[in-house]
């Protein structure tokens, strides 16, 4: 029976309400006929998404202010990591370059947590329930990352296979750049047989036909032995070695079989022939670059006893220019085989900072510090989703105070156990202010850069007018994160701030002002009218639909960017969250509370 005889059937069954026909619908049209089948599991997270929304508020007590102006914002977020990523579809949906993650590897050996409880090796829907796990998360991920994002994804034997062909589904086959394999341990004193040595790296891109630009090449393995001839150029082009002009191709063609002339006056064809034929060969170079090639010393024609003409025409490679007489840098593609990188390591790393062994499954410093060399964007914005010890954060900041580079990382994990607290948050405090290692030397701090610290909060998810006022007062710390924009000013063009009618946000550079109470626009565009600056203010203002009063703003139209909320916000959740449990609307004249009511009175500035 084929599925076309399915659906009918289904349609005709008695004792079925509509919901349920559409529920078994859905279920056949999931079925595949190749790929990765799982029975889904869900989670109490997920459950809690269907009735709430997530925000982020920042804990100031834990900001951590450069004094360096031009500093690269970071964020590190406390938090459910799918909670944290359905927030960070609204502030950063498209604008991640980067991605690097080290989820549980599903041992079986108190690894991987599912709903609060260890999953082990005995349990028969350990595989599905981590699939289900990392699904929805790499899900929203792949939303988040820019036209030229890359994604890598630490993993080792236990779920390596399963992870390739679901991150083959979510991100597309064609978009795997390579499994990087890395040789984390020299032997292994347990090993079954074989000792297992090494872990792999799944890379993804969002624009493949793009890699060559987005990765770096290699200059450090770039062999120069080659190199071992000297001219007159030396100091302009470096040095060289030859290569031969003629080639034998499968593509012929008549421009490029021509003859020049050698310097006892003999037309030199390719092939070392001394006349016109087709026998398959060809110069590489056309007749015209030919001659500039002569003329500028890039090609030399020098007797020899192997062609019949008895000449033979080569150029020159150069270390330092193209074939053009260009200025470039020699590399190579990096290869897909680490070494010289050990796990143990990372224990190293984590007792210089805390001088104990705070944490115990940290990836090394220098592996992520690769990773992101490996990326050429020096203004990339970098994520982690499984922080852990808060390694991608360290390199960020490293390699930013190497190369000089702005990159910005945003870390999400959990508070298990105090980790963010007590690790992730410390172990970067530490990096950023400077600190002591074990025997006693002194790490100056990098710090250029500033730190804020966040927790997810919740917004119910019902549309009353009572949690769309809630989401819009709690979005503040959210809009900050979204325009990277975190400097409030008390006043605006003369007139107070009050944090339950309008803020503004000003950095010297970018403007911001948020809106709670529409009554307030009228007097707002006044005072955006005479004030004085260029450019465009993004203005976020409160609003029941999805019009940010533009009528009221069409005066100011040329020196404001409006957006509705919290309908902007309601948007970015819609693509992402699970269906919403069925709750009735609840009117507008109905749903104002004591917490509404805070506002009544507050709307006049001239206390």
């Amino acid at each position: 029976m084929d599925k076309k005889e399915l659906y009918t059937k289904i349609l005709q069954l008695d004792g079925l309400t509509n919901e349920e026909k559409s529920e078994l619908l859905g279920l056949l049209r999931k079925q595949k006929k190749y790929g990765l089948v799982w029975e889904d599991k869900p989670e109490d997270v997920e459950e809690r998404l269907r009735d709430e929304l997530p925000v982020l508020i920042e804990d100031t007590s834990k900001a951590i202010i450069s004094q360096e102006a031009d500093a690269p914002n970071h964020i590190l977020i406390e938090g459910d990591n799918l909670e944290a990523l359905t927030a960070l579809a609204y502030t950063h949906e498209g604008k991640i370059d980067v991605i690097y993650i080290d989820p549980p590897y599903n041992t079986g050996n108190k690894d991987f947590v599912y709903n609060d409880h260890y999953v082990d090796k005995e349990d028969s829907y350990r595989h599905s329930k981590w699939l289900s796990f990392m699904n929805k998360r790499l899900r929203i991920a792949k939303q988040l990352l820019s036209d030229r994002g890359v994604i890598f994804i630490s993993i080792d034997d236990n779920e390596q296979a399963q992870l390739k062909l679901l991150c083959d589904e979510v991100f597309g086959y064609d978009k795997l750049i390579s499994n990087l394999i890395w040789q984390k341990k020299t032997g292994a004193a347990d090993a079954n047989g074989i000792a297992t040595i090494t872990e792999y790296i799944l890379v993804y891109c969002q624009n493949p036909v793009l890699a060559k630009t987005i990765f770096n090449y290699n200059k450090e393995a770039f062999d120069v032995k080659r190199y071992r001839y000297k001219d007159e150029y030396i100091e302009e082009r470096g040095p060289f070695y030859y290569d031969s002009l003629d080639r034998g191709s499968i593509q012929y063609s008549d421009g490029l079989n021509y003859g020049i002339k050698a310097p006892d006056g003999t037309m030199i064809y390719p092939n070392g022939r001394t006349s016109f034929m087709n026998d398959g060969w060809t110069w590489k170079w056309s007749k015209e670059k030919v001659k500039w090639g002569i003329d500028n010393k890039f090609i030399e024609i020098v007797p020899t006893k192997k062609k019949g003409s008895g000449w033979a025409v080569k150029y020159k490679i150069y270390l330092n220019v193209d074939n053009e007489g260009h200025i470039i840098e020699k590399s190579v593609p990096y290869k897909n085989l680490i070494t010289g990188v050990l796990n143990a390591d990372a224990a190293n790393d984590i007792k210089s900072i805390f001088n104990s062994k705070a944490f115990n499954y940290a990836k090394p410093l220098d592996l992520i510090l690769l990773f992101i060399k490996l990326i050429n964007n020096r203004t990339a914005n970098i994520l982690d989703f499984f922080a852990g010890s808060g390694t991608t954060l360290h390199a960020t900041m490293q390699l930013n105070s190497e190369d000089g580079g702005h990159r910005k990382c945003i870390l999400v994990t959990n508070n298990e156990n105090n980790i963010c607290e007590e690790v992730t948050y410390e172990r970067n405090k530490r990096v950023i202010n400077g600190y002591t290692t074990p025997k006693g030397e002194a790490v100056e701090g990098l710090t250029a850069n500033t730190l804020h610290y966040y927790r997810t909060d919740f917004v119910g998810r019902n549309r009353s007018m009572r949690n769309m006022r809630k989401l819009m007062s709690l979005s503040t710390d959210m809009l900050c994160i979204k325009e990277d924009l975190y400097t409030e000013q008390s006043e605006f063009a003369g007139q107070k701030t009050y944090a339950n009618v309008f803020r503004y946000f000003y950095n010297g550079t970018k403007r911001m002002m948020v809106i709670y109470r529409e009554e307030a626009v009228g007097q707002l565009v006044e005072l955006i009218l005479r004030a004085d600056y260029e450019g465009k203010m993004k203005v976020y203002v409160f609003s029941p639909s999805e019009d940010p009063w533009e009528g009221e703003f069409e005066e100011v139209a040329d020196k404001v960017e409006l957006c509705a909320l919290p309908q902007a916000i309601y948007n970015a959740y819609k693509r992402i969250l699970p269906k919403k449990k069925d709750v009735a609307f609840e009117q507008e004249n109905n749903a104002t509370d004591n917490a509404d009511k805070i506002f009544d009175g507050i709307l006049h500035f001239d206390e």
